[in-house]
C-alpha cells in the first residue's frame, strides 16, 4: 500500500532536526527539491545539506576538535581545523614546492606566481590580488577606521597598525641590533640604528659635501645653509633650528635653568 502522504517527511526520518520536525514542509515538487527551512524558505532536495543548512539558524555546533575543543557545526570544517594541530598540509603550489592546509589558502598564494589581480576598486581602478587587501583598500576612500586603541581612543583602518600604535603604550621594543643589543620599538628605527655600525652615509648634502646617516640627519643640517628655524617659542617668538633648542630656551622662561643654544 503507498504512502498517503507521500510528500510528507516520515516521522523517523524527522526526528533529531533540532526540533524542528513540526515546521518542516515538504517542497510541492519532490523530484527536485524537497526539505523547506521554516526560517528562510530555503528547500533541499538531500536530507543531510538541509540539516547542514539548519545549524547556520539555530547556532549548533556538535563538533568539537579533540585537541582544543573548539566546537564546529560541520564536520568538514571541524577536519579543516585539525590541520592547525596536526600540521597537514594537503595542497601543494604548482609553482613551487610550498604546501598549505587549506585549499583557498593556495589559490591565494598561487596568485604571487601569475599575477592575477581579480579584486578591482571601483573608486580607483587599483586591482588587487586578495579580497581583503581590496577592503583595507577601501577605507583609504571612505575614511573608515573600525580600529581604535582601548588606551587612548585613536583610531586606525588597518589592525597591524593599531597593533603598532601600542607598543606607544606598552613600550614593547621587539626590535633588536645584532651588534650591541639596543632594542627598538620599530624595524626602521633598527635599520638607522645599524647605520651606525656599518659606517654607511648615503645622504650627502648638496651645499657642503657632508653625509650623513639619515635623511633627517640631512635635513636638520641643511637649515644651516638655508637659514631656517621651524621651531618657534611659544613666549617671546624666539626662533630655534633644532627642536632641542627651543626645549632648552622655554626652560628658561619656566625658570628651570639657563640652557646653552648649540649652533
Amino acid at each position: 500500500m503507498s504512502d498517503p502522504e507521500p510528500c510528507r517527511i516520515k516521522q523517523e526520518e524527522a526526528e533529531g532536526l533540532i526540533d524542528l520536525s513540526e515546521d518542516v514542509k515538504v517542497h510541492p515538487n519532490v523530484q527536485t527539491k524537497m526539505f523547506l527551512c521554516p526560517f528562510c524558505g530555503k528547500s533541499y532536495n538531500r536530507q543531510d545539506k538541509f540539516r547542514k543548512h539548519q545549524s547556520t539558524h539555530t547556532g549548533e555546533k556538535p563538533y568539537k576538535c579533540s585537541h582544543c575543543y573548539k566546537p564546529f557545526s560541520q564536520p568538514e570544517y571541524l577536519r579543516k581545523h585539525e590541520r592547525i594541530h596536526t600540521g597537514e598540509k594537503p595542497y601543494k603550489c604548482s609553482h613551487c614546492d610550498k604546501r598549505f592546509s587549506l585549499l583557498k589558502t593556495m589559490k591565494t598564494h598561487e596568485r604571487i606566481h601569475t599575477g592575477e589581480k581579480p579584486f578591482t576598486c571601483t573608486e580607483c581602478g587599483t586591482s588587487f590580488s586578495q579580497l581583503s587587501h581590496l577592503n583595507q583598500h577601501m577605507r583609504i576612500h571612505t575614511g573608515e577606521k573600525p580600529h581604535e586603541c582601548d588606551q587612548c581612543g585613536k583610531t586606525f583602518s588597518r589592525l597591524p597598525d593599531l597593533k603598532k600604535h601600542l607598543r606607544v603604550h606598552t613600550n614593547e621594543k621587539p626590535y633588536s641590533c645584532s651588534e650591541c643589543g639596543k632594542s627598538f620599538m620599530w624595524q626602521t628605527s633598527l635599520k638607522l640604528h645599524q647605520k651606525i655600525h656599518t659606517g654607511v652615509r648615503e645622504f650627502d648634502c648638496l651645499e657642503c659635501g657632508k653625509t650623513f646617516i639619515t635623511v633627517g640627519d640631512l635635513k636638520r643640517h641643511q637649515r644651516i645653509h638655508t637659514g631656517e628655524k621651524p621651531y618657534v617659542c611659544s613666549h617671546c617668538n624666539q626662533t630655534f633650528r633644532h627642536s632641542g633648542n627651543l626645549k632648552s630656551h622655554e626652560m628658561i622662561h619656566a625658570g628651570e635653568f639657563h640652557a646653552v643654544i648649540i649652533p
